[in-house]
C-alpha cells in the first residue's frame, strides 16, 4: 500500500513551459524559482501548448530537467506529466533514477496519458483512444514502481513488457514520488488512486478542484488506500498583469489563442486580473484541499505582475496558511 507524502504542508511552485525561450533565459529562470519557490516543473511536449502547428521554438523535457536538477540546489523537480507514449516505462525509471542522484533526491516522477494529438502526429507517434493511452498508463506505472523499488522486475503486458530488468543505482530517496495528472472519473482517477503519490490537475476551477478530489477520495476508498496518503496539486496560468488596463488585454490574447471554447473550458484555472487579487484566489484552491498551488509560466508574460506574486503573493500566501 501507497505510504503517505513525504512533504508536509502547502508547495508554492512554478510550472515553467520551455517554448520560446532561449536556455539562457531558462537557467536565469531556475534559479530565480529555486531563491523563491517550493517546486519547479516542465511540460512534456515537442510541440508548443496551446498547439500552433510547431511554428515556435520548444526544447525537450528529460533533457531539461537534467540541467534544471544541476541548476537548482532546493527546489523539488519535476514535469506535470511525462506523456508513457513517448518513451518505454524502463526509460522513464531509469531517467527518473539518475534524475534523482543529479539532484540529490530532488524528483518526483509525474505521469499521464497525454493529449496533444498534433505533436504525435508530426512525431510519428500513435494517439490510440483514450481507453488504450489509460492502459498504458496503468502498465507504465506498474512497471516503473516496481523497477524503483524491486531489485528485479519482470512484466509482459499489452503494450509494455520488462523481463528480469533491474534499475541500479537505486534512487536517492527511500520512496521516489510517483504523480499521475488527469481528471476522468472512470479511469484515470481510479489509476491515481492506484499507483500514486500524488495528484495533479490542471486549469480547472476551485470548485471543480473539490469535486474531482471527492472523486477521488472515492476511488481510493473503494480500493481500501486512505485518501490523505495522497498528495495533491493544481496548475493555474498565470496571466496576472500588472494594472488593470493590460489585464483586460490579456484576457482578449488568451481568447484569441484558445478559442471561445477553449477558453471557457480553462476560465477556471486561470489567474486572472492583477496580483493583489491573486492571493484570494490561490487561497481558494488551498480552502478546496490543493496542498501543491503552481503557477504555469508560458512565455510572454507581464514582468511586473511576475515580479509582484513573487514578492508579495507568495509570502502573504505561505503567511495565511501558517
Amino acid at each position: 500500500m501507497t505510504t503517505p507524502p513525504s512533504t508536509p504542508g502547502i508547495r508554492l511552485g512554478v510550472h515553467l513551459g520551455q517554448q520560446n525561450l532561449s536556455i539562457e533565459r531558462l537557467r536565469e529562470l531556475w534559479r530565480r524559482i529555486d531563491e523563491s519557490f517550493d517546486w519547479l516543473s516542465c511540460w512534456d511536449h515537442l510541440y508548443e501548448a496551446p498547439p500552433q502547428g510547431g511554428t515556435l521554438d520548444h526544447f525537450e523535457a528529460l533533457s531539461l530537467l537534467g540541467a534544471m536538477a544541476v541548476e537548482t540546489s532546493r527546489v523539488r523537480l519535476g514535469c506535470l506529466v511525462l506523456y508513457v507514449g513517448y518513451r518505454t516505462p524502463g526509460v522513464l525509471a531509469k531517467a527518473a533514477t539518475t534524475l534523482d542522484h543529479l539532484s540529490g533526491g530532488r524528483f518526483e516522477l509525474g505521469l499521464g496519458s497525454g493529449w496533444h494529438e498534433p505533436e504525435c502526429r508530426a512525431f510519428g507517434y500513435p494517439f490510440p483512444p483514450i481507453a488504450e493511452r489509460s492502459a498504458m498508463l496503468d502498465e507504465s506505472a506498474t512497471i516503473i514502481r516496481s523497477l524503483l523499488t524491486q531489485p528485479r522486475t519482470t512484466f509482459g503486458g499489452t503494450h509494455f513488457r520488462v523481463e528480469d530488468a533491474s534499475c541500479l543505482p537505486a534512487p536517492v530517496q527511500h520512496r521516489l514520488p510517483i504523480w499521475i495528472g488527469g481528471t476522468g472519473p472512470r479511469r484515470t482517477l481510479p489509476l491515481v488512486a492506484k499507483h500514486a503519490d500524488g495528484w495533479n490537475v490542471a486549469y480547472v476551477s476551485a470548485q471543480d478542484f473539490a469535486r474531482k478530489s471527492r472523486q477521488l477520495d472515492q476511488a481510493c476508498e473503494s480500493i481500501g488506500r486512505d485518501p490523505a496518503t495522497l498528495r495533491r496539486g493544481v496548475n493555474l496560468a498565470f496571466n496576472l498583469a500588472s494594472d488593470e488596463e493590460r489585464a483586460r488585454a490579456m484576457e482578449g490574447t488568451l481568447r484569441s489563442q484558445w478559442g471561445e471554447e477553449g477558453f471557457s473550458r480553462i476560465a477556471g484555472g486561470l489567474l486572472l486580473g492583477t496580483p493583489d487579487q491573486a492571493a484570494r484566489q490561490v487561497a481558494a484552491f488551498l480552502d478546496a484541499g490543493a496542498q501543491d498551488v503552481n503557477i504555469a509560466l508560458r512565455f510572454p508574460w507581464d514582468e511586473d505582475a511576475l515580479t509582484a506574486y513573487v514578492d508579495e503573493v507568495v509570502p502573504a500566501v505561505r503567511a495565511e496558511s501558517g
